[in-house]
């Protein structure tokens, strides 16, 4: 087998592992946080019935001090659920944010942009061509072979679809490219993410 076919099983064999691996990850923490929902909501309806039950039993003085307590049981599950909705907006690329990405541990070494270099989150600078900096990718196109393994590790985060068998999303320069693992055919282009 030559180099090039050796290369292209190897990138098929990553794609068809990694992909499927990602999308549970995201699956899975969807799920986490529909669990997360579904306890408050039953915490609430525990408080609620133990409010009930103390009502009958008199264990209030007045029903202004039962009204107060139910009220600051509701207060308290609106305030989760905002910070539920809070904690999983923060999940997401905020394109009119332009610090969205300090705090992210894939970006502990961004410092901003480089002349003749690149930076892919989770993968650090990269040196690139002259001609290639500064370059404005186009669907169509080709990205060089010695670009195309910068991966981006989590493409739900930036609200893209999970790619087509067959691609991946990769970090060129400050954009994100839909390429195609072998031929490196640019099928979509996600410009200026940071």
């Amino acid at each position: 087998m030559n180099r090039l076919t050796k290369a292209a099983v190897v990138a098929l064999a990553l794609s068809t592992t990694a992909v499927p691996m990602l999308a549970e990850a995201q699956s899975r923490d969807r799920r986490e946080h529909r669990q997360d929902r579904r306890d408050d909501r039953r915490d609430f309806r525990n408080e609620r019935r133990d409010d009930r039950r103390d009502w009958r039993q008199g264990d209030y003085r007045s029903r202004g001090e039962y009204r107060r307590d139910r009220r600051d049981d509701r207060r308290d599950y609106r305030d989760e659920r905002r910070d539920d909705r809070r904690d999983f907006r923060n999940d997401r690329w905020d394109r009119g944010n332009p610090n969205w990405w300090r705090g992210r541990s894939d970006f502990r070494g961004y410092t901003g942009a480089r002349r003749g270099y690149w930076y892919a989150p989770g993968h650090g600078y990269y040196r690139v061509e002259p001609r290639y900096y500064g370059y404005r990718w186009r669907t169509g196109g080709y990205l060089p072979a010695q670009y195309r393994n910068y991966y981006v590790s989590d493409p739900y985060f930036y609200g893209l679809r999970p790619a087509p068998r067959g691609y991946r999303y990769v970090h060129a320069g400050s954009d994100i490219l839909l390429v195609a693992v072998a031929t490196g055919l640019i099928a979509s282009v996600l410009s200026n993410v940071y």
